[in-house]
């Protein structure tokens, strides 16, 4: 007889003008990895959200069954009663209190009001301890880095007795070596008896960790397969709905003139003296290329962009020379004016606007363009608006609505949208396809395609190695704030590209 810990039968879920889950069918097996997979909007968040509390009882149809037992939810607190515990993309963590308070946060160790510290920093370094951290519980949130961070999250659910733990895209901001960690530390709660829901769009990394994997589309369950039993090609299909013979529509791109040239640029760290996080960096870029940019994190990549485009505040020292012209740029509008444009790595920090809605984040850059005397024409607003929406297929009720209540997908679209519409001679895309679905990465990197054809050349930072592999036209490796290597697309190879991000020279003694 199978053991099921968890069970949701017949979730429906609607927002204004939007059905957001469709009689939606959930099982999981006691003590198991059970991933969620689906494209953007597919409803996985927001199933996640009805399990956690996050959406209460009443505002959903359908019933939830914990250990056979049926569940009402009113709110977070009351899923966590039930040993139900959730680990957003976003951590929930508060930079300037210290681990042991964090991880006791609305859940203090106390009697009669007073907090037991001796109790709080002993069951902490427990916590720390299950998780494989070896750190003092003063530590204040900040002084660690994003791994840890991920790590305390789980410190923290593991504290609170948790039975189910959900984890949302856990490594979109891990390292290659940080999300193997991770994996080790799942493991080992499994075979404590704790079951884990992982959703994530690295369909690679749902096949190493996940038992068995279940497949959403369009808010309603498509099926529940075992992971050992099907492929990621099936996995694909399910997800979109048809076929996708080519993940990346790889196009032969013909360089033209060199538009845009940086000579020995340097970025010192604005917290720390004399510290270079870019280093000597010199490089070029020509018309109808795609440039790829790669490298470990904290190699400097992000800090290179965006003190390109004025967003850096530190010294910089080095030329920028667009079409032939030396550049000095102060602050990101005078980038835009130049036809310089950025794509931030962290959409929801420095990409879009949540509580404006879609009309307003994608006019927000090119005001200028739809606007006489400081009067915004709204005819040409929301045209503009449409046209960006049904270009990069964006999932919404209206362009009315806003943005924070789109999928995390659809929010890079619409940051996509604000910079297009722009109309940009060099585009620096910086991680432009993290927390996208496969679906939604095929489109985004057809329209890289159609903005090649038209003559702009583009930028890609990007952590995901098949695509730089597959997109670039050239590809240059970071390795602490300088260029390691520089491999043209035919010649390069993840093993080569991994070796040199290291600091590494690769050569054929290597493999």
């Amino acid at each position: 007889m199978e053991d099921h810990i968890l069970e949701m039968h017949k979730i429906t879920k609607d927002f204004p003008g939007v059905r957001a889950l469709d009689n939606v069918n959930f099982t999981v097996d006691r003590g198991s990895i059970h991933a969620i997979v689906g494209e953007n909007g597919a409803g996985k968040s927001t199933l996640m959200k009805i399990l956690s509390g996050v959406y209460p009882y009443g505002t959903y149809d359908g019933n939830i069954l914990v250990n056979g037992e049926e569940k009402t939810f009113d709110g977070i607190k009351d899923s966590e009663k039930a040993g139900i515990a959730i680990i957003y993309q976003e951590l929930a963590l508060v930079n300037e209190l210290p681990i042991s308070e964090n991880i006791f946060l609305g859940n203090e160790l106390a009697d009669r009001g007073i907090i037991n510290w001796n109790a709080t920093f002993h069951k902490t370094e427990q916590a720390l301890k299950e998780v494989g951290l070896s750190l003092n519980p003063s530590m204040k949130i900040m002084d660690l880095g994003v791994g840890q961070q991920q790590l305390v999250e789980i410190a923290k659910a593991i504290a609170k007795h948790t039975d189910i733990l959900i984890l949302d895209e856990p490594t979109s901001s891990l390292t290659q070596s940080e999300a193997q960690n991770l994996f080790k530390i799942l493991r080992g709660l499994k075979k404590r008896g704790v079951t884990c829901i992982y959703i994530s769009h690295k369909l690679y990394e749902v096949f190493e960790i996940a038992d068995s994997i279940t497949v959403l589309r369009d808010g309603k369950t498509v099926g529940t397969r075992k992971a050992k039993e099907v492929t990621e090609h099936d996995l694909i299909t399910m997800m979109v709905g048809r076929e996708l013979n080519q993940m990346f529509p790889r196009q032969p791109h013909k360089s033209g003139d060199i538009v845009l040239e940086v000579k020995n640029w340097t970025v010192y760290d604005p917290e720390v003296v004399k510290r270079k996080v870019v280093d000597n960096v010199s490089f070029k870029v020509r018309r109808g290329e795609i440039l790829g940019i790669s490298g470990l994190m904290g190699s400097g990549r992000t800090e290179l962009a965006m003190s390109l485009i004025g967003a850096y505040g530190a010294d910089i020292s080095g030329q920028l020379i667009l079409n032939g012209k030396n550049l000095t740029i102060k602050e990101p509008a005078a980038a835009i004016e130049h036809g310089i444009s950025y794509l931030s790595e962290d959409r929801k920090e420095s990409g879009i606007i949540l509580m404006m809605n879609i009309r307003d984040n994608i006019t927000l850059a090119s005001l200028n363009k739809i606007s006489k005397n400081g009067i915004i024409n709204e005819n040409e607003e929301i045209r503009a608006a449409e046209e960006f929406v049904g270009k990069l297929k964006i999932k919404c009720s209206s362009i009315e609505q806003k943005t924070e209540n789109l999928s995390g997908g659809n929010q890079q679209k619409v940051s996509l949208g604000k910079w297009l519409m722009t109309k940009p001679e060099v585009m620096i895309l910086d991680e432009p396809t993290r927390g996208i679905d496969v679906g939604a990465k095929v489109e985004i990197f057809n329209i890289m395609n159609e903005l090649i054809d038209q003559g702009v050349c583009i930028v890609m930072i990007s952590s995901e190695l098949p695509e730089i592999l597959g997109i670039s036209d050239r590809i240059i490796v970071m390795h602490e704030g300088q260029i390691a290597s520089e491999f043209h697309w035919r010649e390069a190879t993840q093993e080569k590209i991994m070796y040199c991000s290291t600091g590494r020279k690769f050569n054929e003694r290597s493999r």
